[in-house]
């Protein structure tokens, strides 16, 4: 069994609701489809009744099988654009009644007032939409101030890795990485069960080199800790002395319960994690999941625009069992 399949597992048991507000693309018509075959999720489908009546029929969905909206609903979008104007108080309501009617801040919106669990959407938006969509609905997590991404790494002897930031960050300084670090060891805890051991990874392990990269991370393990004193962060390390524990004991003076034991991988800037996944998949031959966004009051994850319907229902197993 794949990680995959027992995320699927689990969330059955969770009887989540996802809303797709892309609901023209018939790869999210195809993804619905399974997405409720395999009694994974809920799926909400925004938009006019008619137009997405005839679609589901034309694939095959029955329409008992999914939960259809309409966006032009003045109930509703009187509902949801109150509650856009009070999380952002200075925003005139015709503003808020305009905003509301675009799809993917409508989504965010169903996420927000608690009508859907969960948002997935990308297949025919860009990264910077989805997020900005979510950051206006959805806002951010306690103590995050910086969106991210993860992916989930299934290794060929079956060990997992969560690797982070690979898809949204391309220089962040330290508060962002120790952003990025807490808002990866928060979905690890939720979607494997188990405690993060979580490395920030450079090219110096504990003061081997010394160099303002070097520096970044460091703070960076400092603010981590400080935001969140329960869980084990620990670094700079190199990747070897992460995951080795043979290497860590040769490498360091002092014990530590993340040397050589690392679950989560927390990489220094965009380079260096999207090099790393990709060499870890194709070199490697390990499965990837994702990129997942984080750091959101409520899950709202990002497509790939080339994901084929495959892809979808495997972003929506792993987002429903963020919430």
């Amino acid at each position: 069994m794949s990680i995959l399949d027992s995320f699927i597992t689990k969330a059955r048991t969770l009887k989540k609701s996802v809303v797709f507000p892309e609901i023209w693309d018939n790869r999210i018509l195809e993804a619905s489809a399974s997405i409720s075959k395999q009694s994974i999720a809920r799926p909400i489908l925004p938009g006019n009744p008619e137009e997405i009546q005839k679609n589901i029929s034309a694939s095959g969905i029955s329409p008992c099988d999914v939960d259809i909206i309409d966006t032009k609903n003045p109930q509703i979008i009187e509902e949801l654009s109150k509650i856009y104007q009070k999380q952002r108080p200075n925003i005139p309501e015709k503003v808020a009644m305009h905003l509301v009617k675009k799809p993917l801040v409508f989504a965010g919106l169903l996420v927000a007032s608690g009508r859907a669990d969960a948002m997935v959407a990308g297949a025919a938006s860009t990264t910077a939409e989805v997020i900005q969509a979510a950051s206006l609905t959805v806002g951010y997590q306690q103590g995050i101030k910086s969106p991210s991404s993860f992916f989930i790494m299934e290794m060929p002897d079956s060990r997992i890795f969560f690797y982070a930031d690979c898809a949204v960050n391309i220089s962040p300084d330290s508060n962002t990485l120790a952003d990025i670090a807490v808002s990866t060891a928060r979905s690890y805890r939720k979607m494997m069960d188990s405690e993060p051991l979580v490395a920030f990874l450079s090219f110096s392990s504990k003061g081997s080199a010394s160099h303002p990269d070097v520096d970044k991370v460091i703070k960076a393990v400092e603010i981590a800790r400080s935001k969140d004193p329960d869980t084990a962060y620990d670094g700079e390390f190199q990747v070897d002395t992460a995951i080795s524990e043979s290497v860590a004991q040769k490498k360091l003076k002092e014990p530590s319960r993340v040397a050589g034991r690392a679950n989560v991988l927390i990489f220094p800037d965009l380079d260096a994690g999207n090099i790393a996944y990709k060499i870890t998949q194709y070199l490697a031959g390990a499965k990837a999941y994702g990129p997942i966004l984080q750091g959101f009051a409520k899950p709202v994850s990002d497509l790939s625009r080339g994901a084929k319907p495959s892809d979808i229902v495997g972003v929506a197993t792993i987002t429903c069992l963020l919430s």
